[in-house]
């Protein structure tokens, strides 16, 4: 095993996880897991592979930023489930 018991305990506890020994030992099994598929990956020649920043081609495509007529308060207040003095009434959040 890559990692022990102990060191899954200590990464366990860097998360601020509260773990049982069970718990701990599972994890442990499927950590190792994880560093073994890690180092299969490793043994991969990447020497020639270019760095990708997106895995795709694709490319954001925004919307030209025109002004419009926007909505009128009373349009905007419309929907509003409740409303006071032309304005949208919210629940209060400060104390």
């Amino acid at each position: 095993m890559a990692i022990s018991e102990e060191q899954t305990a200590y990464v366990a506890n860097l998360a601020r996880l509260d773990l049982a020994e069970e718990d701990i030992r599972r994890f442990a099994v499927r950590l190792d897991a994880v560093l073994e598929y890690m180092e299969k990956l490793n043994e991969l020649d990447t020497g020639d592979t270019e760095p990708l920043v997106h895995l795709s081609d694709r490319e954001n495509v925004f919307r030209s930023d025109q002004p419009a007529e926007s909505l009128s308060r009373r349009e905007a207040l419309e929907n509003a489930p409740e409303k006071a003095e032309g304005c949208f009434k919210v629940p209060s959040i400060i104390e």
